[in-house]
């Protein structure tokens, strides 16, 4: 029942990612092939400029959103940590691996050699294989555990799920063009291989920063022991969710200037949708209970992890950049200032597809389940 429940939550969020925003530039009209270019390299979407008064909107909206949050965080009586402590171990010896490997693939991605020419467009795969590394060796460091060691079939797992996941948000962007890639050029094949392996770094890099984050004492003593939020009617809300994000993800391609943010939005939304309207425990499930630790640490996640991806972007040969409407200014990197709010959804949506694996795989991941140890000790 599991591997059905999962199959069909999988096949129906595909479909409706893929087939939608589809749908909605067909209705209207537009020419389907350049959405279907491969690789994607021609630039049909002319964004609106910078705005203020927008700027200010979105800053205001994400303002209202995080700071709550935060301040009654830091507010919060401190407590004892929740969860049972554990000795801190000595750092592991293949942790240093990823240290050092990381020093290297860093500096090999930031210099020009001549002897290193054919390889460099790809440094971003070592790259982020060596902070998965180090990371989970902190991990393991702080609680004596960490995901690559403790569930080791799952964290493998990741690799081709991240892949195909990363696949769904590049043919989402197809719809809004919000980045784009420069550098190198390559045929179909090579763009599909060479694109492929750095994508399948993303769920495990952000899962394994989760752990590591979610280990902090503070973590634990500012986001345990909140006011809960419960939903009274949680199926019928999802199904009313369910419709207006999928009207949301037919519009991007129409009204890419004013729907882009759908795209990090509509697929957490739905995925969650999926995942109540079957009964199964989902990434906002602890928060009934007072419990953010969950939330807070997979938006922290990937937060942390996009710090990186845009650090290493901006002087690598082979890059992105950024065209998003309205907001495109105050850079850092190559990111403008209000693009890294879509980094905390999409923390919860990397966390979300952690949710549907766990259930594919047949077995729960202590660390993802928030607050289920804590009751089941209880």
């Amino acid at each position: 029942m599991k591997m059905q429940r999962f199959l069909f939550n999988f096949f129906v969020l595909a479909a409706m990612l893929m087939g939608l925003p589809l749908l909605g530039i067909i209705l209207a009209g537009y020419p389907i092939e350049r959405y279907l270019e491969f690789p994607p390299e021609t630039r049909y979407i002319d964004h609106a400029p910078f705005s203020w008064p927008v700027f200010f909107v979105y800053a205001a909206f994400i303002g209202a959103v995080v700071i709550p949050i935060v301040v009654a965080g830091l507010k919060k009586k401190k407590t004892p940590d929740p969860l049972k402590k554990v000795a801190a171990r000595t750092f592991p010896w293949w942790g240093w691996i990823g240290v050092a490997s990381g020093g290297l693939a860093w500096l090999l991605a930031w210099t020009r050699f001549s002897w290193f020419s054919t390889f460099q467009p790809h440094t971003f795969t070592p790259l982020w294989l060596s902070l998965i590394l180090t990371i989970n060796a902190l991990t393991y460091r702080q609680t004596g555990r960490c995901l690559m060691t403790r569930r080791t079939g799952f964290f493998l797992l990741l690799f081709p799920l991240s892949a195909l996941f990363w696949w769904f948000f590049e043919y989402l962007n197809r719809f809004v063009q919000n980045w784009y890639y420069v550098g190198v050029h390559f045929g179909p094949i090579e763009y599909f291989w060479y694109a492929t392996l750095p994508f399948s770094t993303v769920l495990p890099a952000v899962l394994s920063v989760q752990e590591w984050i979610r280990g902090f004492a503070w973590v634990q003593s500012c986001f345990y022991g909140f006011p809960s939020i419960r939903v009274d009617h949680p199926k019928g809300l999802s199904l009313a969710v369910i419709a207006l994000s999928g009207l949301g993800l037919a519009g991007i391609g129409i009204l890419p200037d004013y729907l882009f943010s759908l795209l990090w939005v509509s697929p957490l939304l739905i995925m969650v949708s999926l995942q109540c309207l079957a009964g199964a425990p989902h990434v906002f499930s602890d928060i009934a209970d007072g419990d953010w630790v969950l939330v807070v640490s997979s938006a922290l996640a990937a937060l942390f992890c996009g710090l990186f991806w845009e650090t290493w972007n901006y002087y690598s040969f082979a890059k992105w950049e950024y065209a998003v409407p309205f907001v495109q200014g105050f850079h850092i990197f190559e990111m403008p200032l209000l693009g890294y709010a879509g980094y905390l959804p999409f923390g919860l949506e990397c966390m979300a597809v952690g949710r549907l694996l766990e259930g594919f795989e047949g077995s729960r991941i202590r660390g993802f389940e928030g607050s289920s140890e804590r009751f089941k000790r209880r």
